[in-house]
């Protein structure tokens, strides 16, 4: 559950309950189940050291006193025993809180004031400010969502105003009949303070559409980007629908998931109180690849601001489509195999593919690998040393030429008979290493070396790296100096030799 543990010294216990010392004494010999001292909490006002003295888990010994007789009076609201045929209640209408909208409803118990809202902390956040203010409007108890199901419905924590700082877990049912009706539930996207404002008892329920994201109006504003070609455009538009259909399908989903009918003859007290529109449901995405990838490839070279907000989506949402791998960063150092790949750079201006490479760092040189078409940047890195940061490609040129050697610095370098010089191609998920991983191997590399033997110029495929051959990610797995070379007849050798049983 999403309850927040805090603790409780002896005396407060005591206050707590309204027993003396003798008397929280007595409590450990009367009661089995009396909540014993947990270990020590660390204090964040004692520089993490443990507290002086002993403490007990408030919810604990508040859930406790709940459902014991003598104590349930002082005891979690929630938890005490129900009255007898309790009187239906009374909706009391919206209200705004520190933590998102609510509905108030006077009860047999009180007010019960439940928050639509499942961050942490809500419930006694809310009943914090309510005890804080003066309570004016009378409110026992607050429970807010958590996100999660429970038996009768969606859980819930509580935290009553009496004793906001001590959070429990409560029940949708137990709500329901203190309330006297079917309780209404939005799904995360459509909880929106206008559609729960907008409800009362008997409403039917709501058709709403589901808000965008942020993601969804950067896509959209390019697309609408009469600076873009046609092929741009459909390419932004299609991952925009793609995540519009996403985001209805989801909430379509939880409100089968939390609407439930119930468990056996017990019907769950809920009801959706509004629903996603889906009149233009699902809308068209998922378009041929090649010419949403020819669309993506333009928006990278673009140098449009809408571009570069468009490319960070893709990066994050469907790097696939993009046109380059991994994010490789490497030292700037003189005389390595890096240094003889570096000398053939060429200098240019920033386009969007840049912009996105650099993650917000300072860049102080922009440049395009002519034979790959990779974005490359200088930039200070950490401790003001500089550092190389660049794509992988996804296939290498080859002109005829077959890999010569694979050299080990940084990262996977590919040296070509023909004399070039190239990082190792690499999916975008991917990355390549060497060396004993602690358990993991490298798979990854042994892959792309095993696809570069037969065909230098192959675009690589690791969705099943781990199907390398054996003497090949052997070889990987050993722990090599630092720009060792693996001749072509060195690989070769180890990718028809099975490894050696133990």
């Amino acid at each position: 559950m999403g309850v927040r543990r805090s603790y409780l010294t002896k005396v407060e216990v005591q206050h707590l309950l309204g027993v003396t010392a003798f008397g929280m004494w007595r409590l450990a010999r009367k009661y089995d189940k009396f909540p014993k001292p947990d270990d020590r909490p660390s204090s964040p006002f004692n520089r993490g050291r443990t507290e002086p003295e002993e403490a007990w888990d408030a919810t604990e010994v508040y859930s406790w006193a709940a459902r014991t007789e003598e104590f349930a009076h002082r005891g979690a609201v929630m938890l005490r025993p129900a009255p007898e045929d309790p009187a239906p209640g009374r909706w009391l209408g919206y209200r705004d809180t520190p933590r998102g909208s609510a509905m108030d409803w006077h009860t047999d118990i009180g007010v019960i004031r439940l928050v639509h809202c499942t961050g942490s902390r809500a419930a006694a956040d809310v009943a914090s400010a309510i005890a804080g203010g003066g309570n004016r409007d009378g409110v026992t108890v607050v429970c807010a969502l958590y996100g999660d199901m429970g038996f009768g419905g969606p859980a819930l924590v509580a935290a009553d105003t009496a004793h906001p700082g001590i959070e429990y877990e409560a029940g949708w049912d137990d709500v329901a009949a203190y309330v006297g009706q079917v309780l209404p539930w939005w799904p995360d996207l459509l909880r929106l303070p206008g559609l729960i404002r907008a409800w009362e008892p008997g409403a039917q329920v709501a058709v709403a559409e589901v808000p965008a994201n942020d993601s969804e109006k950067i896509l959209r504003r390019a697309a609408a980007n009469e600076g873009f070609d046609v092929t741009s455009r459909v390419a932004a538009t299609d991952m925009a629908n793609s995540i519009r259909n996403n985001r209805i399908d989801n909430a379509n989903h939880e409100i089968e998931i939390f609407c439930k009918e119930g468990y056996g003859d017990t019907p769950n007290q809920i009801v959706p109180g509004a629903v996603p529109d889906t009149a233009h449901h699902p809308l068209p995405c998922d378009g041929d690849r090649e010419a949403l990838e020819a669309g993506w490839r333009k928006i990278a070279l673009s140098t449009h601001p809408d571009a570069v907000a468009a490319l960070e989506v893709a990066v994050g949402r469907e790097p696939e489509l993009l046109p380059f791998g991994a994010v490789t960063e490497i030292p700037v150092e003189h005389g390595t195999i890096s240094d003889r790949w570096t000398h053939r750079l060429a200098m240019c201006d920033p386009t969007a593919a840049h912009a996105v490479l650099a993650q917000g760092d300072k860049a102080e040189a922009f440049f395009i690998d002519p034979l790959t078409d990779m974005p490359v940047l200088r930039t200070p890195g950490d401790d003001d040393k500089q550092v190389w940061r660049f794509y992988a490609p996804l296939s290498l040129p080859s002109g005829g030429a077959e890999l010569a050697s694979v050299v080990l610095h940084h990262t996977l370098w590919v040296l070509t008979s023909d004399g070039h010089v190239h990082p190792a191609p690499c999916t975008p998920a991917e990355h390549l290493w060497w060396g004993d991983g602690w358990g993991d191997r490298p798979s990854e590399a042994a892959a792309v070396v095993d696809q570069l033997l037969d065909d230098l110029g192959a675009t690589v495929d690791l969705r099943k790296h781990w199907d390398a051959p054996k003497g090949l990610t052997t070889l990987f797995n050993e722990e090599h100096k630092k720009g060792a070379e693996l001749t072509r007849a060195a690989l070769l050798h180890a990718r028809m030799t099975p490894p050696r049983t133990r």
